[in-house]
């Protein structure tokens, strides 16, 4: 691993997660384990031989760690350790600095990016008063979206007893949330209303110019 012989804290910590790849990795191991395939469907951009290096590195630094799940699944997976789970407000803090830039890439957006997209961008001001749970079914991967007291919380799991359901994909949510398409396209079901309210609390940041 290169370093930049600095010691300022900034350094010491682009030191372990300033290689290309490796913040995205950590973006895609938030809301739980994956297996190396899954990370390759997350990250297309980045080759095996790549991503495989990364995931080293990110181990040896002790922000991940691998582990194998029991029978009858017996796969080996990869999951964030404590210290890979403190650069979650890092992830997010990136990720508004980085909405206000002009968009460039036409390629998809992974499910996690999606997911931390409406994490980043959640207005507490427009959920006052509000409070309701979605369930996400986007493909095969479901998630519980749950907004309280003017906080969001996104799980990994199945929204039993969430007031509404919306199965759709990654790009048609992406255009109802920040395109304004509202429930265009999307199979809903459940309170509608608070799935059209939902929907809306994720207004969409000004470019900087």
């Amino acid at each position: 691993m290169r370093s930049y012989d600095d010691p300022c804290g900034v350094a010491r910590a682009l030191d372990h997660v300033g290689e290309r790849w490796a913040m995205l990795i950590v973006r895609e191991l938030l809301l739980g384990p994956k297996r190396f395939t899954d990370l390759r469907t997350g990250l297309p951009g980045a080759s095996q031989n790549v991503l495989s290096q990364r995931l080293r590195e990110l181990e040896r630094s002790g922000v991940l760690r691998r582990r194998r799940l029991p029978p009858p699944a017996a796969s080996q997976v990869y999951e964030l350790t404590d210290r890979g789970r403190e650069l979650e407000p890092v992830v997010l803090a990136l990720a508004r600095w980085g909405s206000r830039m002009p968009l460039t890439s036409t390629g998809p957006m992974s499910v996690d990016a999606l997911l931390y997209a409406l994490k980043s961008t959640f207005d507490p001001g427009k959920a006052a008063g509000f409070a309701g749970g979605v369930e996400l079914r986007l493909g095969d991967q479901s998630f519980l979206a749950t907004v309280s007291d003017g906080r969001l919380t996104l799980v990994r799991a199945d929204g039993a007893g969430a007031d509404a359901v919306l199965r759709t994909d990654t790009e048609t949510l992406r255009s109802a949330v920040f395109g304004g398409r509202g429930l265009e396209g999307i199979e809903a079901e459940g309170d509608l209303q608070v799935a059209e309210r939902f929907l809306t609390l994720f207004p969409r940041p000004p470019v900087s110019s």
